[in-house]
């Protein structure tokens, strides 16, 4: 049946416009399935499935399209003995009308591009579909179910169905940032897109710097005032007040321009997670189907906005997750009845962002990862030797499973057994510059976290001092700020605690837990964070809290962006780089994260901070217990009430540089050999010879520590050290 040329446009448009209807009418239908919906929710969902379809036939008709005007009324023929008996549909049901809906999205797609005369006629498979629903199939990567797979094969050029990724037709794509048809709007690629972004965070740190010269005017003002030639300056004091009026209106006229050019970007390149997440939940039923198990899945932050191509990229790895829980982690039926759980599997999709930083957390209360089947296998197959497998502990263990041609089946399905899988999942995250971790206890479930860095506009940020660092934090991660006081603190032999709304909060001291001093109860009256991060909650404690700032937040540099405790840094207004923190890594339990006692200690004397991140991150590594100090000064009040195996110092830094410390050191009978390595910025002859004069017994230049030199160096010079000894 051709369609009208006229109309082209708006069968186009009608096409996408379909599914998204499609999509919430498969939402109704996976609830109706669902045990114990009280009467009115029922009736509400029918209500609702009635309405949907009838909208369906009614744009169909009006455009024409008879065919999808009969597969709507056909489905609504079978909804409409169920609409007044508000009970649970039955599963057949079910299958029948979505398997409907996929018929309607195969053939809506093909008239939206020009091929609805090829299309077969569809009153056998209408018939078909009244008569008896098909036996599910294997779930396809997107959602789309066995009725529509037997009319693919019918018609080869048949596009993606319901649920399909931002490629398919008629769809939002990343080539389409409009996600408008092709005949509508302009098109514009991927990187002129970045462009006109990059010149928008041109533009904010222009308001920024607006700013702080409305603030310098300001301070000149009082100085003026302050001098005590009121007559004198007056004039000069009424042409600077209204200047720094005039800047002050300029910038928040500029802030405005900024926010709605930010939001507009936004509108245009990102989509909801929903888009690619609630799709999924027809594949886990598809799925659980065919495995005779029972599963359900549930999305938490599925109104989270992220770039298009992010989301396209990230699908295929999500399907991988969401089929290894229900195939691999989910247990029959009968099986967790007699585990003590419920015969339905809880499988859930968790979205968060925080700062620049995305966290995507999949997990199911499955039977968990066997440990001991990893082992056999993973031998077996030649991944690692006994020897090998005999030194690994419990997480590296897990962490084989995202090897390459890794798998516990030992056949081979439609879902499993061919070895790939979560090392394409690995694969894919760190192609996006992301890691993914596992977590998993027998018998209880498993858990995957995948932690993406995001690139798209501005964040709020919580800038704050501890001593004279200044860090910032993100403000999604930071619930509330308050003040510590004696009757809300409970200060134990190891670590104290602050009661907030109910709740113990482990106290964390910002300046401790970054190596700048030892960690001790707050001081009466001093600022307090409550920082979350999946669901874990501490008190942080810093020197001063300087105020919210809206920064656009960069990755680190490679040699750093492995560096636990940051996710990426901020340029503020006069240029200064501010360091980021990973709310992740705050709330993390510093106690267990420290190596013992025994261990190697190293001091890392740098007056930048992203330099002693870098070097702790490299020692820490090599199993050192890491302290900072960001100043000579500190240095010495450091090594006079710790002990030291080795300190690294840059050579030049202010108030005391590196020769001076090294002088300082030698001048003392309890560090006169402790091992020094002076490391600088400045690879030259002069300046290693300078440093070497100076006692230091190696040196690095900060390329060289960059490139990995700094653990072998430390090593060699504390053998070298022993030796002599």
């Amino acid at each position: 049946m051709a369609v009208d040329p006229m109309l082209q446009g708006l069968v186009a448009g009608f096409a996408v416009e379909a599914q998204e209807v499609i999509q919430k009418v498969t939402m109704d239908l996976l609830e109706l399935e669902r045990e114990g919906l009280e009467n009115d929710a029922l009736a509400k969902i029918y209500t609702r499935l009635g309405r949907h379809l009838h909208t369906l036939k009614g744009s169909a008709s009006s455009l024409g399209l008879q065919d999808l005007g009969d597969i709507a009324h056909r489905l609504e023929d079978a909804l409409a003995p169920l609409k007044a008996t508000t009970q649970k549909m039955p599963r057949t049901v079910v299958d029948i009308l979505l398997h409907g809906l996929d018929l309607f999205m195969l053939r809506a797609q093909a008239h939206a591009d020009g091929r609805g005369d090829y299309l077969p006629d569809p009153a056998a498979a209408l018939a078909q579909l009244v008569a008896s629903a098909p036996p599910p199939e294997a779930a396809s990567v997107l959602p789309g179910g066995a009725f529509a797979h037997a009319h693919t094969q019918a018609q080869p050029q048949a596009p993606s169905l319901v649920g399909a990724g931002p490629s398919e037709p008629g769809a939002p794509s990343s080539s389409d940032p409009q996600g408008e048809s092709a005949d509508s709007g302009w098109r514009v690629s991927a990187r002129q897109v970045t462009s006109l972004m990059r010149e928008v965070e041109r533009l904010r740190e222009v308001r920024l710097r607006v700013e702080e010269r409305s603030r310098e005017l300001e301070r000149v003002s009082t100085l003026l005032a302050k001098q005590g030639l009121l007559a004198e300056t007056a004039e000069a004091r009424t042409l600077l007040s209204g200047t720094g009026r005039s800047l002050r209106t300029d910038g928040e006229e500029t802030s405005d321009i900024v926010d709605a050019l930010e939001e507009g970007l936004k509108a245009i390149t990102t989509r909801p997670t929903r888009t690619i997440l609630e799709p999924l939940q027809r594949m886990v039923r598809d799925l659980s189907r065919q495995l005779g198990k029972e599963a359900r899945l549930s999305v938490v932050g599925a109104e989270v906005s992220l770039d298009r191509r992010l989301l396209e990229k990230l699908q295929g790895a999500l399907v991988h997750l969401l089929r290894n829980a229900v195939d691999h982690g989910l247990e029959m039926p009968a099986e967790r009845e007699k585990a003590g759980k419920h015969q339905e599997g809880a499988l859930t999709l968790r979205v968060e962002q925080q700062g620049n930083l995305l966290y995507l957390e999949a997990s199911d209360d499955g039977r968990g990862i066997d440990l001991v089947a990893v082992r056999r296998v993973a031998e077996k197959r030649g991944l690692v030797t006994a020897d090998e497998m005999a030194r690994l502990n419990d997480n590296q263990v897990r962490d084989l499973i995202f090897s390459a041609g890794f798998s516990t089946r030992s056949d081979v399905t439609d879902t499993s057994g061919r070895g790939v899988g979560l090392d394409a999942v690995r694969a894919t995250v760190e192609s996006l510059q992301g890691r993914i971790e596992v977590a998993s206890t027998r018998g209880q479930g498993t858990r995957f976290v995948l932690t993406l860095p995001v690139d798209l506009g501005s964040s709020p940020v919580l800038m704050v001092r501890a001593l004279e660092q200044y860090v910032g934090l993100p403000m999604l991660a930071v619930e509330s700020t308050q003040l510590a006081r004696a009757d809300s603190l409970r200060v134990g032999k190891r670590r104290a605690h602050l009661e907030h709304l109910g709740q113990l909060l482990p106290v964390v001291d910002l300046g401790a837990r970054l190596g700048l001093r030892a960690s001790a109860p707050p001081a009466e009256g001093q600022p307090m964070l409550v920082v979350q991060s999946g669901g874990r909650r501490v008190a942080l404690v810093v020197d001063a809290v300087v105020g919210d700032r809206d920064l656009v937040i960069r990755p680190l540099p490679s040699e750093v962006r492995e560096v636990a405790a940051w996710q990426g840094a901020a340029t503020l207004s006069r240029g200064e780089l501010l360091l980021i923190l990973r709310p992740d890594w705050v709330v993390s339990d510093s106690e267990k994260t420290q190596v013992s006692a025994a261990s190697r200690r190293a001091l890392v004397v740098d007056d930048s901070l992203t330099a002693r991140a870098l070097h702790r991150a490299m020692l820490e590594a090599g199993g050192f217990q890491v302290h900072l100090a960001a100043s000579g000064a500190r240095a010495l009040e450091r090594l006079a009430a710790d002990t030291y195996d080795v300190v690294i110092c840059d050579l030049d830094m202010e108030e005391m540089d590196g020769t001076e410390l090294i002088a300082r050191l030698r001048e003392k009978k309890e560090t006169r050999t402790l091992p020094v390595i002076l490391v600088s910025a400045h690879d030259s002859a002069q300046a290693r010879e300078r440093g070497l004069a100076a006692g230091a017994d190696g040196f690095l230049s900060k390329r060289e520590c960059a490139a990995g030199r700094l653990l072998a160096e430390v090593l060699d010079v504390m053998s070298r050290r022993g030796s002599r000894a």
